[in-house]
C-alpha cells in the first residue's frame, strides 16, 4: 500500500469515527492545539504535528487495553507515514509500548499529552473555568497537590521536559506549560474553556 498523507479533515473524521466521548475528542483537540503551538515556536510542520496530536489517543476508547496497538493497525491499513505512527506509537512509551521517544515531535507530543490533562483540570476549578486567565503559577500551584489531576501522570510530563531540553529546547518546565495553555486558548470554545 502507498503512504497517505492525510488531511486535518481525513484525521478528524477517523477520531470522530473511534471516539464518542466528547471528553476524548476534547482531548485530541487540546493536545492538537498544543502541537501546533510547539511547531511553530520550533519552526517544524504545523500540520503534520497537529494531525497527530489530533489522533494519538485514537484508540484508546474502544481499545484502551490495546492502547497504541490497535492505533498503529488501523493507521497502517489506511496508509498513513510511519513516523506519523511512530510519533503516535511513542507518547505511550514505557506504559503501552516500547518506542522511545527520539524526534523533537515524538518528545513534545509524549511531554504535552498529560500536561493538557492538568491545564484542563486547572482551568476548570478556576471562578472563571476559562484558559484567558490561567497562568503557569496557577497550573503549577495544582501541580503540588498530588491528589489533585491524580489521574495526570507528572512523571511523564518532567521525563518528557527533560528529553525536550537534551534536544536543543531549551524551555524550562514552567515554559512548557505556558506554551501548553497558549495552545490551547487557541481552541478555548471547543474545549467549553
Amino acid at each position: 500500500m502507498s503512504t497517505h498523507i492525510p488531511t486535518r479533515e481525513e484525521a478528524f473524521e477517523l477520531l470522530s469515527e473511534y471516539n464518542s466521548d466528547i471528553s476524548h475528542i476534547k482531548h485530541g483537540l487540546a493536545v492538537e492545539a498544543t502541537m501546533r503551538r510547539f511547531a511553530v515556536l520550533l519552526d517544524e510542520d504545523e500540520q503534520k504535528w497537529g494531525i497527530i496530536g489530533l489522533v494519538h489517543d485514537l484508540d484508546w476508547e474502544k481499545f484502551p487495553e490495546q492502547h497504541c496497538t490497535r492505533a498503529r493497525e488501523i493507521l497502517s491499513e489506511k496508509g498513513w507515514p510511519a513516523d506519523y505512527i511512530r510519533a503516535i506509537m511513542s507518547h505511550a512509551w514505557q506504559m503501552f509500548t516500547d518506542e522511545q521517544p527520539e524526534h523533537r515531535m515524538e518528545k513534545v507530543l509524549y511531554t504535552i499529552d498529560e500536561l493538557t490533562g492538568l491545564v484542563m483540570s486547572t482551568a476548570l476549578v478556576r471562578p472563571s473555568r476559562s484558559l484567558s486567565d490561567l497562568t503557569a503559577k496557577s497550573v503549577w500551584k495544582k501541580w503540588k497537590e498530588k491528589s489533585f489531576a491524580a489521574g495526570v501522570n507528572r512523571e511523564v510530563i518532567e521525563k518528557g521536559a527533560a528529553m525536550m531540553a537534551s534536544d536543543s529546547i531549551r524551555m524550562e518546565l514552567s515554559d512548557i506549560i505556558t506554551h501548553t495553555i497558549e495552545g490551547m486558548r487557541t481552541v478555548s470554545a471547543d474545549l467549553g474553556l
